[in-house]
């Protein structure tokens, strides 16, 4: 399939069904595939499983699915921000696997590489590593479920600590460019999660603001090749709101 482009977003997601894993771009407000998820919104799947830094923030981005109910587990690194994700985590509505931010990248790009599993440092001497992390709390102040240990195996004198690389049904991307084959370029802080989450999935939806013919990014500036992408759409220029706003008196 060399022409990828769909007519709009509902189409691109529409066959996403309950149950499905998704991973998701951005980190905070940048980089957010607003679009796509406003789609998953509207089009109803529930029961979804996600892989994202943050679940969003509290009425943008993954927050709205969350806040609708239809996230029943998450593989995050930053819980804060979002105080229905941290509701939800603490009464045992939402089941959250605390990931290190540079080892969740890593999974991502991992598993898009076809790579099963590696070592890493990150995690050690903690729960990360040793078990017990809360991934369900019971909604009464205990654990209902926890972590289990993994592998740990010493290399050079060091220990590190194996983690599973991951691959999710679906992945949603916001990109600045991509052309009709595929290729993506992204811009600024933009860059952050995508493109690995774009390796990620098994079907890579994206919503670029801009489509061009092949050729029309410039080859150094393609940062992820059309192979991982199956879905785009036009979504035209994206704004970027203010996260956390701090003023002074005049």
């Amino acid at each position: 399939m060399t022409n990828k482009i769909f007519s709009s977003a509902a189409d691109a997601v529409a066959d996403i069904p309950d149950g499905a894993s998704l991973a998701v771009g951005g980190f905070g407000l940048v980089g957010i595939p607003a679009v796509l998820i406003d789609a998953l919104l509207e089009q109803g799947a529930t029961d979804l499983s996600t892989v994202s830094n943050n679940c969003g923030t509290d009425g943008f981005g993954l927050g709205k699915l969350l806040e609708s109910h239809r996230i029943t587990r998450t593989t995050a690194s930053y819980v804060g921000a979002n105080k229905e994700f941290a509701r939800q985590y603490l009464s045992g509505e939402l089941e959250v696997e605390l990931t290190p931010q540079g080892t969740l990248a890593e999974r991502m790009r991992a598993g898009g590489a076809g790579i099963p599993a590696f070592y890493t440092p990150a995690g050690v001497g903690t729960m990360v590593a040793d078990g017990g992390l809360p991934l369900r709390y019971d909604g009464e102040g205990g654990v209902a479920k926890a972590s289990e240990p993994k592998e740990v195996r010493v290399f050079d004198g060091e220990q590190y600590v194996l983690e599973r690389g991951i691959v999710t049904d679906f992945a949603l991307v916001h990109a600045h460019r991509a052309d009709t084959m595929g290729n993506l370029q992204f811009r600024g802080t933009a860059r952050n999660f995508n493109p690995d989450v774009a390796m990620a999935g098994r079907i890579t939806i994206v919503q670029a603001e801009e489509v061009v013919e092949p050729g029309g990014i410039d080859p150094a500036n393609v940062h992820i090749p059309g192979i991982f992408v199956q879905r785009i759409v036009e979504v035209g220029r994206q704004e970027t709101g203010v996260e956390i706003r701090t003023t002074r008196e005049a």
